[in-house]
């Protein structure tokens, strides 16, 4: 018997749904988007988490206007610690660039292409995911939503986290490929994989945009 190639085991596990994963969740009907961390500290030239590329935040842009359009439920995610990081625990040591966040600082606001309208909530964050103390999922829960297109960055941090705990919370993930990013394209794409097989739904942004339109139409 021939050992498996690479190339063949790839081909297996694309498969998805014929080996358990990957199953297809369909959008719900009341969805609201999540703009995860789209400060400066990650598309300013120079800064130590400048990740090189801001595609991402021009297509979360894309799809921002058309949740608005929609009249959904609007979330933006922002770093804030107190001083010394108190508040940040092991995560804080742990990743050292995040004394850029520390009280109110130039590199975390939130980027001008994706700023908030007085009317969007904003939270406050310390760790990965939007959720881990923090009020997002008792605010989706009070206006009944069941979907959450999640864009920001990066996609193997912050982004897979806030993947994992949405549907943990039981709420169905939508991520527009488009309009996530991270500073490498190996992992960004093994997570993209990995939330499709496990977590959530992968689509494009055009595809996302088309869902909200949809739900537009439904609202009028």
């Amino acid at each position: 018997m021939t050992e498996e190639t690479q190339v063949e085991r790839d081909a297996r596990v694309l498969e998805g749904a014929a080996s358990g994963f990957g199953t297809h969740l369909a959008p719900g009907k009341k969805p609201a988007l999540v703009m995860v961390d789209f400060v400066r500290a990650y598309f300013e030239p120079g800064a130590q988490l400048y990740m090189g590329v801001d595609a991402c935040l021009h297509s979360a842009a894309r799809v921002l206007k058309a949740a608005r359009d929609a009249g959904i439920l609007i979330v933006h995610t922002e770093v804030s610690f107190s001083e010394g990081g108190v508040d940040g625990g092991h995560f804080f040591k742990k990743v050292g660039a995040l004394k850029h966040f520390v009280g109110r600082s130039h590199l975390g606001e939130i980027m001008p292409e994706v700023a908030p309208l007085p009317s969007e909530v904003v939270i406050t964050k310390q760790y990965a995911s939007a959720f881990f103390g923090t009020s997002l999922s008792s605010t989706l829960s009070a206006h009944s939503i069941d979907t959450l297109i999640i864009t920001g960055v990066s996609t193997s941090g912050c982004i897979r986290a806030t993947v994992v705990d949405t549907i943990q919370h039981g709420f169905i993930p939508i991520v527009p490929r488009e309009s996530v990013g991270d500073r490498a394209d190996g992992p960004h794409e093994a997570n993209l994989f990995d939330i499709q097989q496990k977590y959530g739904e992968v689509m494009s942004e055009e595809a996302v945009i088309s869902y909200l339109s949809t739900v537009s139409q439904e609202r009028n």
